[in-house]
């Protein structure tokens, strides 16, 4: 059985495969003050819940990791309390797709492992859009090359940016207003937010076909690939997306847990 964590900057995804089917899968928040004996126990806590499962029956382990203070200890509690060594996502495995940004090494994993799943279960030129901490638009072709892609704060981030810098705006949900039109301040700030990422989203994903179809012109489609925590709060409100699929990562590590 393997076990799969992405950890990013605001969640921790965990999932359990089984060879054939996920058999759990959690979303956790991300502490990095957690010790390695609070990540174990949580770990063993988890899985112990699950009635398939027995600690002894984890075989295999891969981590994705943007939190390297986090990497460490997950890494450790996984030989202390699951005696399995984790399989740590790097440039440096074999992934199925090649890299051809400028400067590869500084490519996220996170974004790799997202490029790697879309083009693995598509097998066409995909755009994959993750919207977490960060909101990232992420290019492969179809011929399986990561071309790169956007970053940009994400959701989260500008909602509380712009409630500390401006005295008196309230921190609010995160959720769509009845209409763009705020008839109140509350509303005024979803709306904002929601239908202004939403925007952000439909204006930037024409660049970048429009591109990759100039570098690619014999391109026939290109599957628009939503994903990432956030992600179902903006995908109702624009048309682009062709599959939305929170649980993406998760399916890329365990392709590339395969493929090493």
């Amino acid at each position: 059985m393997l076990l799969a964590i992405d950890i990013g900057n605001t969640n921790i995804v965990l999932g359990l495969w089984n060879g054939q089917n996920w058999i759990a899968r959690w979303r956790l928040r991300t502490i990095r003050e957690r010790t390695v004996d609070e990540f174990g126990i949580y770990l063993r806590g988890l899985l112990q819940d699950e009635k398939e499962v027995s600690i002894s029956g984890i075989k295999r382990i891969i981590i994705s990791s943007v939190v390297p203070q986090i990497t460490r200890s997950l890494t450790d509690a996984c030989r202390l309390y699951l005696h399995c060594e984790p399989l740590i996502m790097s440039t440096d495995l074999s992934l199925g797709i090649q890299n051809r940004t400028d400067v590869p090494e500084q490519v996220g994993a996170d974004r790799l492992v997202n490029t790697a799943a879309a083009y693995h279960l598509y097998r066409c030129a995909c755009i994959v859009v993750d919207m977490g901490t960060a909101t990232k638009f992420d290019v492969v072709t179809a011929n399986g090359d990561m071309l790169g892609g956007v970053i940009s704060p994400g959701l989260g981030i500008t909602a509380d940016a712009l409630t500390r810098r401006a005295a008196k705006l309230s921190q609010v949900d995160l959720q769509a207003p009845p209409q763009a039109i705020g008839s109140n301040t509350i509303h005024a700030i979803q709306s904002g937010l929601i239908f202004g990422y939403a925007s952000m989203v439909s204006g930037i994903i024409p660049r970048l076909k429009a591109e990759l179809v100039e570098r690619n012109p014999d391109t026939p489609y290109i599957k628009i690939i939503g994903t990432g925590g956030l992600i179902s709060l903006v995908a109702e409100h624009t048309a682009v997306f062709d599959v939305i699929d929170p649980w993406l990562t998760l399916k890329g590590l365990e392709i590339i847990a395969r493929k090493n």
